[in-house]
């Protein structure tokens, strides 16, 4: 099959979201194409994460479908080919960074490389010794290193992000930019939400802006700024949001 007849790695059409009367997605159509990098951008509240756990089937929803790599979202199989790091990332205190990474890998049936796990630590500038030491003993931003690890050691073909640079150091953001760029490069497909627009409009191919529910953008960081004819992707934002 020609990679152009392939299916978009995410296509959701019309999905709604409610909490008794509180719409917190009106109906929205999202298509994201394999070998992307998308951003999800919005305040608080606006219903990132949201729609995030819509797709991964960990809430129901209320209207709309959502398929990943052509698959219903709804099926068990249609997760198998996507890896994902939840905003408030959290491994068992209990486990070795190496155990946990070793436990991720065994539920997808893929074989443990001391040496890719140390060479991704390097990657994230995570000191390799965490893998040998308890999680209840990492920072914030160790815990969130370990989590990414995890993830990019999974030979997922779609990565599914929720705020992914929470808690790294200045260093940390650009070394975890460079891996996301060099996941690009390999024709993976990266989903994202975040708050930081210079993130966004530094490795995004394409972004969305999500606002009370609605998306209100839809476009390349480029075309955002120009549509709200602003000299800053920040100036855009604020503008859309109104």
């Amino acid at each position: 099959m020609h990679s152009q007849t392939l299916p978009p790695a995410l296509d959701i059409q019309q999905l709604a979201k409610h909490y008794g009367k509180l719409r917190v997605l009106q109906p929205l159509s999202l298509t994201i194409q394999r070998g992307e990098c998308f951003g999800l951008v919005g305040m608080n509240g606006a219903g990132k994460t949201t729609l995030i756990k819509c797709l991964l089937d960990f809430c129901d929803i209320d209207g709309g479908a959502i398929r990943i790599l052509g698959t219903p979202h709804t099926e068990t199989r249609a997760r198998r080919p996507l890896a994902f790091l939840p905003e408030n990332f959290l491994p068992p205190h209990s486990l070795t960074g190496r155990d946990f990474v070793q436990y991720m890998l065994a539920l997808r049936e893929l074989p443990y490389s001391e040496d890719a796990a140390r060479a991704l630590c390097t990657a994230l500038d995570l000191d390799k010794q965490a893998l040998d030491r308890q999680a209840r003993s990492y920072s914030k931003g160790m815990t969130q290193k370990l989590g990414l690890a995890a993830c990019f050691l999974s030979q997922a073909e779609l990565f599914v992000l929720d705020e992914p640079m929470s808690g790294l150091d200045p260093k940390a953001r650009a070394l975890l930019k460079r891996k996301l760029a060099e996941l690009k490069q390999a024709g993976k497909t990266v989903f994202f939400s975040s708050h930081v627009l210079a993130d966004v409009e530094e490795i995004c191919d394409r972004m969305a802006i999500l606002h009370e529910g609605k998306l209100a953008f839809t476009g390349t960081p480029a075309e955002c700024r120009a549509h709200y004819q602003a000299d800053t992707l920040e100036a855009a934002y604020l503008a859309c949001i109104g």
